[in-house]
């Protein structure tokens, strides 16, 4: 992606054939640069191919995997997709400049100035030539990869500050990416193997020791992390969720070991599994023994674990528990889901070598995650509070959780997403209900999807009728719920978290929970003075 990684203009420029007029200096200057160069041979050799059509050494300007980023001397890398095949872009690829293609098909009409590479698994080849490429940055940082269906942002920015202070922690995640020297915003939870490793090189020449990524079960079945070394892999758990993408939960779980068992091509050097969750317990025990592995969670026989914990509105106290010592602790991360995340980030910390005294003192100026249970404070007389909950577990959890510490009613404002798991809707509805006083259905992100088919989805969940309410405008739910919300009440507005974006079909629109919730709250105290 443009602005995500750095590119070698002096030799993009020489490859780019406009001024087919040079000076004599401009010649040789070209020739000098690419005498430089480096050459798809340094990269990719005949035995990582099935057949080649042109010459292998030759120079290079980079890799592209996006016909419409390919720029002069590039390497295009056409990859099969779920609505697309790059193969058909190959065309506009040499018309931008691609000096060399990689695909699962040799063309039938090859350009003689093009390199043609066929490969029996392109997805697996890009991921090999990007290490190649960014000289195997994942082998002079500390990587730490965390998976599971929720709390992996959360866990991310655990890690992050806790193994932060005296040099910069890269992130690799839903929000942003922390390159060292500099942050972007996020396209991808778990970007494609060019961004991947070529970011991770950019934190090393950032002088990072340490990186921390969420790697997403797409991003293993995709091997946009093939061939990736970990230092430490995290399991935090396993619900339902995209089941439009994978076949069922056995399948969603398979995809999901792979990133401890080897299968992604690279075997992580520590696993650490969540004992409290079912899908954990059984990846626990597919790994054995003979794997490095600690365990977190509050079962009894978990190697890392939580006791005597004291919940609050603000922050969670507890005893905390590892291999040879114990201390009490006080998170300003509130909810038992939270206590879950928290042990993973410690634990994770630990199978990385660092000793407790180390990292525990910095937990307390943890100033949170964007999105995650964040308190909206503009004065009102209630509570507010936005997060990304998107799952009927995540749901549950987080109603679950202000639900005991609201001495008012419990609202709630959520939707359900469009072009999605539709079998996952009612579920959602069933999990707000369970607790929530009174809740407000809404838009998500509808994308494609008509909103009265997810409406309709959603209702065949309702256990209460006379609690729930629906209404078509995001923004209007959220003006409405502020409405109805009194003097120790809490209003949970959650789905979107941190995102500043709607889907609509083919349109994104501006929408920011945070914002808006802001700024309904300025307009009705405004009007109520």
């Amino acid at each position: 992606m443009i602005g995500y990684l750095t590119h070698d203009t002096p030799l993009i420029h020489a490859f780019s054939t406009r001024f087919p007029a040079r000076t004599r200096r401009e010649t040789l200057d070209r020739q000098r640069v690419f005498k430089m160069a480096p050459k798809l041979s340094d990269f990719l050799n005949k035995t990582d191919t099935v057949a080649v059509k042109g010459e292998l050494d030759r120079p290079i300007s980079g890799l592209a995997i996006d016909s419409r980023r390919v720029m002069p001397g590039n390497v295009y890398f056409a990859l099969p997709g779920r609505r697309t095949d790059g193969a058909k872009f190959i065309d506009e690829a040499v018309v931008r400049g691609a000096v060399a293609v990689v695909a699962a098909v040799m063309p039938r009409m090859a350009s003689s100035k093009v390199t043609f590479i066929q490969a029996e698994d392109p997805r697996q080849l890009v991921a090999q030539v990007a290490r190649r490429y960014y000289r195997q940055p994942d082998r002079t940082l500390r990587v730490t990869g965390i998976t599971g269906t929720n709390g992996k942002t959360t866990v991310a920015h655990l890690v992050k500050h806790l193994l932060g202070g005296g040099k910069p922690v890269g992130l690799l995640g839903t929000i942003a990416y922390d390159l060292g020297a500099r942050t972007v915003p996020s396209f991808r939870t778990t970007p494609e193997a060019i961004d991947t490793f070529g970011m991770l090189a950019q934190m090393r020449d950032a002088g990072c020791d340490d990186a921390v990524m969420e790697i997403s079960s797409h991003g293993i079945d995709q091997q946009r992390v093939q061939g990736l070394e970990l230092e430490v892999a995290v399991f935090t758990n396993l619900t339902r969720d995209h089941l439009d993408y994978h076949e069922s939960m056995e399948d969603y779980f398979s995809v999901k070991a792979r990133l401890f068992t080897g299968e992604t091509g690279c075997r992580p050097r520590r696993s650490v599994v969540n004992l409290d969750d079912p899908w954990g317990r059984r990846l626990w025990e597919m790994l054995g023994e003979q794997a490095s592995r600690l365990s977190f969670g509050e079962h009894p026989e978990a190697d890392v674990r939580a006791t005597e914990v004291e919940y609050g509105f603000k922050s969670t106290r507890l005893r905390l528990i590892w291999p040879g010592g114990e201390q009490w602790v006080e998170s300003p991360l509130i909810g038992r889901y939270n206590v879950s995340n928290l042990l993973a980030a410690l634990a994770a910390v630990l199978a990385a070598g660092r000793e407790p005294t180390d990292f525990l003192d910095r937990l307390r100026t943890f100033a949170g995650v964007p999105g995650r249970m964040e308190r909206i404070e503009e004065g009102q007389p209630f509570n507010v509070l936005v997060d990304y909950a998107h799952t009927d577990d995540a749901l549950r959890n987080a109603v679950g959780m202000l639900k005991p510490v609201t001495p008012g009613r419990l609202l709630v404002v959520f939707g359900c997403g469009g072009d999605r798991d539709r079998a996952k809707r009612p579920l959602m509805v069933q999990a707000v209900q369970e607790q929530a006083d009174f809740t407000f259905a809404t838009a998500d992100n509808p994308r494609r999807e008509d909103l009265a088919q997810i409406f309709g989805d959603m209702q065949t969940g309702v256990t209460a009728p006379n609690r729930i309410t629906w209404v078509d405008d995001r923004r209007r739910a959220i003006s409405l719920a502020l409405d109805m919300a009194e003097p120790g009440d809490s209003l949970l507005i959650v789905g979107k978290g941190h995102e500043p974006y709607q889907e609509f079909a083919d349109t994104v629109v501006p929408f920011d929970d945070r914002l808006v919730a802001r700024e309904l709250i300025g307009i009705k105290q405004i009007t109520s003075d």
